[in-house]
Order: C-alpha cells, then structure tokens, then sequence
C-alpha cells in the first residue's frame, strides 16, 4: 500500500512537472499506479477490503517448523487441513514479515578505500551535563569512509526505530548513500549470526534497500574494520565535548549538527589535509542518490480519546479536534506525531521535549483546550514534601517504604499516606509509623490496623479539639444573634421516643 505521505509527494512531484516516467522510476512504484495517484490528486481512496485473511501468527510459526522452512508445503496444509485459502504470495510476504524466511547470504569482506562503496554507523554512551545536571546519552555517527564527512546526533536512548529516523534524517542532509554500511553485530539490525554470517532483520534490509545501500556486519572483536567512526567518537570526546555547555538535549543536537557538518566537514583532515567537504562533492559521482522522496519510518499506536478528546501517548496528552471519541491511530515519527482515524488525518503534532511529561499538546493552529485530559497524571512532590517535613520518623519511613515499593507505586503509596497524615493526629501516625518500618511493612491497610490497635491499647489519648472564641467577634457571629428561633421540638420528640423504646 502506498501510503499517504508518498502519494501526496507523487501529486505534487506531478504538478512541478515531472514526467510520470521519471515519478515512477525516481520513487519505484508502478507506472500504473503513479498515474492512478494522479488522477486522485494524491488523495487515499476510501476503500474496504471485506476478504482480508486474519491468519494466525503461531499457527504459522509452527507449521513452518514442521515442513522445514517450505512454503509451498505450508501453503499446502494451510489448504487441506486448516481450510484456510490464502495467495502464494501473500504467504511468503507473511512469512518474510515474521523473519522465519531462510536468509540471503551477507558478506563481510575488507574493502579498499574506494569512493562510494562504504559508510558506517555505531552509537557510543557518553556521560554529559545538561544544564546543571548529568545524563546519560547516545552518540549516533554516521561516516562516509571516502569523504570522511559525518553526521552526529544524540539521544536519551537508542532503538530499532531511532537507528531508523538518524539514518533516514543523515541520508537526506548528505542526498547519498553508498553501497555498504558496515556495522557491529548489534541486535537492532542483525537477526542472528556474527561477521559474514550475520543475517540482517528483513525490516532493516527493506528500509536500507530504500536509500540503495546494504548492512554488514563487522568479525567480532574487529571494531578497527570501522576504525574511521571509532575515531570519529574519540574526537567527539577531544573536540566537540571540549569547552563547550549544553543546557538542554536540543541545545547538544544543535551544537553537535554544526561540528559535524560545518566545522569538521570543512576542516583539513589526517596527514593528506583531505577537506571532508571537497572529497564528497567528488565522491558524489560514485555514490547512490537517494530518490525525489523517501518516506520517513513511523511507527503506528493504537489509542482511544477520553471524553475531552485527549489521546495518551508517551507520558503526554494529545488533543484531537471535533466532538467525537475515536479509536486513533497515532504514527510516531522521530521528532512528529500524526493522527488518523479511518484515514483520514485529525491532526499533525510536535513531539514533547526530552524529559517533558504530563502535558497537554495541541495540533499545529489549534489553540490550546480549556479542559484537561480525564487520565492526566497528578505529582505527589508537594504531598512528599510536606509528609517528609512533618516529622523524622516519617521521613525516614518514606525513604524505607519507597525503595521497596519502586517507581511503579509511588505516587499511589504517597497519596494514601498523605490521607492518613491528614486525618491523623500526628503523635499517632508517629507511633503507627514507627512500628510499621519496625515491622518493614508498607501495605496502608496494615498501616491503619496498626493504628486502630494502638488506640484500642490505650497508648493514644484523644486530643480535646481546640476552639477560636474569635468566633464571637466575627460579623457572621452578629448577623446570626438577630435570626429567628429555631423550634427543636422535632428532635425532642425523637429522643423521647428512642428513650420509650
């Protein structure tokens, strides 16, 4: 299926005047279906497929473990004894999706220092201050062995997906690709196997064949076959980290954009004093362009909007516009958000900032709405401090009980403390407290029992409840002497009936 971002690109590709011809080989899709994308003007057909076949995912893991690995006689028993009738190719597709298909020979060979044949990518940690605090962060590098140019990015963590957006945002700045990108034998792209027996995830070959190049994986303890992005990394250290400050993860970025393709790109390099951007202009003719238009990798969340029209997504709250409460799908992109319902698309967001939680995110020329998402997550640091400024005994319980109970319960754990806190008398909930952490125990109920028992022991007296004769001087005290009597006869009357009885 082509999706809405790709049609949209070959309509107005069309209308810029380029030839169908140069559309369709350009992008590699039919010729036949770019013309049909014309004449819907880019538009997704509102169409419904009633026979789609729902085949089950360990039924099919498990007959190909029976048959060997052949499709055709899975396909077969698919037929005979499950009844279900499905298309060749539609099952091969299923099964390249799994990654059960038997894998393309990968090689690893030692290649010359050649134009356009090798680039390579490796992530390192780092620790780096951020403002006034220190975090951990990923370095992603990406470097073209000729040329020598890079393009340096960070992250709070890094995946499957990251590897795919930094490589996708690196390949367009640059607009080439070269033949091979050598790599460790990282999980996020190998399936299995090490060296020139590593087998690449399908998913990562299919978004690589996109940009016209391939993954190989490095012999293992061979690090020095990309010895050009390890010291890519130690010259981050030596030269970029080096007298400079970052106050947020997008400060880094910024800074780390204009090293990498500035300053390092326009900087004599090594013994030759090679100029990294002079070499890629060169290096240009040999290497792969990358097509009018390659679509960002997205993932795709399926979400439900709460009686406000917030959908929740990555600790945030995401505001759809109109009065209906839709099943959602949200297309995660790396720095924003799209969300559809039925194709067609609600509204087009800009990702929160790093370490932004708990806010309330509107589309692009939306205002921002006037309530708040039903679900929106309430901190307890004001109940933490003033429970943990109340008393000692209660500070150090807190510490005890929240290492046991982990980040998951805290915030539920301090709010039914602050309860107890509140309708306590403090002399008590020290008590309480004090042997609930001798007991080591952090369940509420069992921390009221204690409570109740102690009471019942005759170890708490009742305070008397302390009374403002202020009162008398307040104008609400004045107005209330000229009101009418009260007539109590009613309630008289009952307490001689229960007194009768």
């Amino acid at each position: 299926m082509i999706s809405p971002d790709k049609r949209k690109a070959i309509y107005l590709l069309h209308k810029e005047g380029m030839g169908l011809r140069e559309i369709a080989r350009s992008l590699r899709v039919n010729r036949g279906t770019v013309g049909d994308i014309i004449k819907q003007k880019g538009v997704m057909p509102e169409t419904t497929r009633s026979d789609k076949i729902q085949l089950d995912v360990q039924l099919l893991i498990e007959l190909y473990k029976d048959c060997d690995g052949w499709v055709q006689r899975i396909h077969e028993k698919l037929a005979e004894e499950e009844g279900i009738k499905i298309g060749y190719s539609t099952l091969t597709q299923r099964i390249r999706e799994l990654g059960l298909g038997k894998p393309r020979n990968q090689r690893c060979a030692r290649v010359p220092d050649k134009p356009g044949e090798e680039m390579q990518h490796d992530t390192s940690p780092y620790k780096v201050k951020l403002g006034e605090k220190r975090v951990w962060v990923q370095a992603s590098l990406l470097y073209f062995r000729y040329a020598k140019v890079r393009y340096l990015k960070f992250y709070p963590s890094f995946d499957r997906f990251k590897m795919k957006c930094f490589l996708h945002e690196a390949l367009s700045f640059w607009g080439y690709a070269a033949d091979v990108c050598i790599i460790d034998n990282t999980s996020l792209a190998r399936l299995r196997g090490t060296g020139k027996n590593a087998v690449i995830v399908p998913e990562m070959q299919q978004f690589a064949k996109q940009y016209g190049f391939e993954f190989v994986c490095h012999e293992v303890m061979h690090s020095n076959r990309k010895a050009g992005n390890e010291r890519g990394f130690f010259t981050i250290v030596t030269n970029f980290f080096a007298g400079r400050k970052f106050e947020d993860m997008h400060d880094l970025n910024a800074q780390a954009f204009e090293w990498a393709t500035v300053r390092s790109a326009n900087r004599p390099t090594g013994k030759t004093r090679l100029i990294p951007a002079t070499a890629f202009e060169y290096e240009k003719a040999y290497l792969n362009k990358l097509p009018a238009y390659v679509e960002p990798p997205y993932q795709v969340y399926e979400r439900r909007t709460d009686q406000y029209g917030y959908a929740a997504f990555d600790g945030n709250f995401y505001w759809i516009p109109g009065t209906g409460r839709h099943n959602v799908k949200v297309l995660q992109y790396d720095d924003h958000l799209k969300i559809y319902h039925q194709r067609k698309l609600l509204g087009h967001y800009e990702r929160a900032k790093y370490g932004v939680k708990n806010e309330q995110i509107s589309p692009k020329g939306h205002p921002k709405p006037q309530h708040k998402p039903k679900y929106r997550k309430k901190p307890t640091a004001g109940e933490e401090k003033i429970l943990r400024t109340a008393a000692d005994e209660i500070d150090a319980y807190l510490t005890f009980a929240l290492k046991e109970k982990g980040a998951k319960s805290k915030h539920r754990f301090i709010r039914q403390l602050y309860g107890l806190y509140k309708k306590m008398a403090l002399p008590l909930l020290i008590k309480t407290i004090k042997r609930a952490k001798k007991y080591r125990i952090t369940d509420i109920k069992t921390v009221e029992n204690i409570a109740v028992l102690l009471i019942k022991e005759g170890h708490y007296d009742m305070p008397s409840a302390s009374i403002d004769f202020e009162f008398k001087n307040r104008q609400a005290y004045h107005e209330g002497r000229f009101a009418g009597h009260v007539d109590l006869s009613d309630y008289d009357q009952m307490i001689e009936d229960d007194d009768d009885e």
